[in-house]
């Protein structure tokens, strides 16, 4: 079995080479970048199973790296980085991080946050497996390639986007609170919170009326959550 791989997007020499190390010691397969457009170019070729990315780099930074990396990759990432305040750890949610950790850190805490990427995103692949195509009237989820159709014309979401619609999708009958799709998404040890859901549940909804001119799909349970209208 082929190792997993870890992408390293990091400017700074010294952190990117003590990152490497122990991610090698580890048991991973490790890819470095020292920028944002050679980040995008190792994701294109490579395929790394995890994205560890900084925000402050010349240039191109972390989020505008995020955005152009989701518009044609699922991969989880977990934002590495020294800013602490929570408008960025926001933003980095929005613009498609799956995770985000702030400089200085403990390496084990580091190792746990990927490894939990790793097994949500099998999670994710083998509930794929189940029902590869779910459909609600126009609307076409098609899980395993994670791509999301209304008549034919494809949606464009990002990857927490498709996350949640694809949970709602695949339990029609489920109410679910804030707290549960972010425990089930986004993972217990993460520095967000349960306003993250709702940030990305209205997006999601302004990009399914965007196509649909519908705002039925997610349904909103007064008091309870939300739930997937069929």
């Amino acid at each position: 079995m082929p190792k997993q791989s870890v992408l390293i997007v990091e400017d700074e020499l010294g952190i990117r080479e003590l990152l490497h190390l122990f991610l090698k010691k580890i048991g991973y397969c490790v890819y470095e970048a020292e920028d944002g457009l050679s980040a995008i170019e190792i994701v294109k070729e490579k395929h790394p199973d995890v994205i560890l990315l900084d925000i402050e780099m010349p240039g191109m930074n972390g989020f505008e790296t995020c955005k152009r990396i989701r518009q044609t990759s699922l991969v989880p990432i977990l934002f590495v980085s020294c800013k602490r305040d929570a408008e960025d750890k926001m933003l980095g949610f929005t613009v498609g991080g799956d995770d985000y950790i702030t400089k200085p850190f403990n390496f084990q805490e580091l190792e746990m946050r990927i490894q939990a990427l790793l097994r949500r995103d099998e999670w994710i692949t083998e509930n794929t497996r189940q029902s590869s195509i779910i459909r609600a009237g126009e609307l076409k989820i098609d899980s395993e390639r994670c791509e999301v159709f209304y008549k034919g014309k494809p949606v464009q979401l990002l990857h927490k986007e498709f996350q949640l619609l694809l949970v709602l999708a695949q339990h029609p009958s489920r109410v679910w609170n804030s707290e549960q799709l972010y425990d089930h998404i986004w993972g217990y040890h993460t520095d967000g919170t349960p306003e993250t859901v709702k940030v990305h549940i209205s997006n999601l909804r302004k990009k399914l009326n965007q196509h649909s001119g519908r705002n039925d799909f997610i349904k909103t349970v007064r008091g309870f959550g939300y739930k997937f209208a069929i």
